[in-house]
């Protein structure tokens, strides 16, 4: 009898066994990062179609395509939206939520809110701009109506598609303009930022994300503290770091840790992603990239690692219209310009200089 059975028992235990050798499953999560989303008054007056009424939607239509690709697409909200008027620009962005919908529009779904620009609409503006968001559907962190929202919702738990993400996010001021109590605006300091990063932690996230405004506006280069930040991150936990606030491209580098156990971490470190859309003139700040990563999580692991990632040329383009308004539209650029009929010569040829500059500038870094 025993013998007789032998070989159906073998096969019964192979296929108990069979899960194991088999490879794991592996899911990917592909996440796109854009750059400073700027309020210039220029903007505002080209989005305006009536009184009192606003549409920014023209202006990503191009790029919404590229955004509707990723599972999770994040922006950096440089602006408020105080919800009423008068809107301005620069030194004080104040925009309309017209602006916000047309993000939404557009794939956008998490926005940074940490920036120097957070308190530009003060305490009331605050407020405003998180409710605005939330109610379009958007997740949102970086300042919070207040010390108990943040104790609720920080750091920002994402979870999509079987991924669980921790998102922070920081800025190195405000421009001097206070902080109305009781919001918070997330202010870049090395013992909160690892009292943050050990609760990210604690909530087992299969991956932490980092999303800083630092550096110097208009350099190309990262500069020493944007580089000993970064280290400190990613030896606190966090396995990507994106940068904004220069208004032009800086260098993607992947970075090398050393932890408290004496292994080696490396980890990408995008140090600014540039303009997704502004009026600025100054060079290099008429466009950006986005940064395309893919998380790549095996089943029954405890984290998720970082598999291919890339990044897409995003110029902006300012059409002179009838009657003297312009329009404002974010470009993936392409090297064939008939892509873009309409598209004047001289704008084609500052479209691929400009691309040509951020190639040169990302050596190494593969494009999308």
């Amino acid at each position: 009898m025993h013998l007789r059975h032998s070989g159906f028992f073998a096969c019964l235990a192979f296929l108990f066994l069979l899960p194991a050798l088999l490879p794991a499953q592996t899911d990917t999560l592909r996440l796109l990062f854009a750059g400073d989303i700027m309020g210039h008054l220029p903007q505002i007056e080209s989005a305006r179609v009536g009184a009192g009424q606003y549409d920014y939607r023209p202006c990503f239509l191009p790029i919404r395509p590229v955004l509707e690709r990723a599972d999770l697409a994040i922006g950096n909200l440089e602006l408020t939206l105080p919800g009423k008027g008068p809107y301005t620009g620069y030194p004080m962005f104040r925009s309309p939520n017209a602006l916000a919908e047309a993000l939404k529009d557009a794939g956008f779904d998490i926005l940074m809110t940490a920036n120097n620009h957070s308190n530009d609409s003060r305490g009331a503006g605050v407020v405003s701009t998180i409710e605005t968001l939330r109610n379009l559907g958007f997740q949102q962190t970086g300042t919070f109506k207040n010390a108990r929202e943040r104790d609720l919702f920080y750091p920002l738990m994402v979870y999509r598609n079987g991924f669980k993400l921790a998102f922070l996010n920081y800025t190195y001021g405000t421009n001097g303009v206070p902080t109305d109590p009781p919001t918070l605006v997330n202010l870049i300091d090395t013992v909160q930022l690892a009292r943050d990063l050990a609760e990210a932690r604690a909530r087992k996230p299969h991956f932490i994300i980092a999303v800083m405004h630092w550096g110097l506006e208009y350099q190309l280069e990262e500069n020493a503290e944007q580089r000993h930040l970064a280290r400190f991150l990613l030896r606190n936990g966090a396995g990507l770091v994106i940068g904004a606030h220069p208004h032009v491209v800086q260098p993607i580098r992947t970075e090398t840790v050393t932890l408290p156990d004496g292994s080696l971490k490396s980890a990408v470190v995008v140090y600014s992603l540039g303009n997704f859309i502004s009026n600025q003139q100054k060079p290099g700040t008429d466009g950006g990239i986005l940064f395309q990563v893919e998380l790549l999580h095996r089943k029954n692991t405890p984290y998720a690692e970082v598999g291919t990632y890339g990044f897409i040329p995003v110029w902006r383009y300012v059409e002179k219209q009838a009657g003297g308004k312009s329009a404002f539209y974010s470009l993936p650029v392409k090297e064939r310009t008939d892509i873009y009929p309409d598209l004047p010569p001289p704008a084609a040829a500052a479209m691929l200089q400009f691309a040509a500059g951020i190639r040169k500038r990302l050596r190494g870094c593969r494009e999308l």
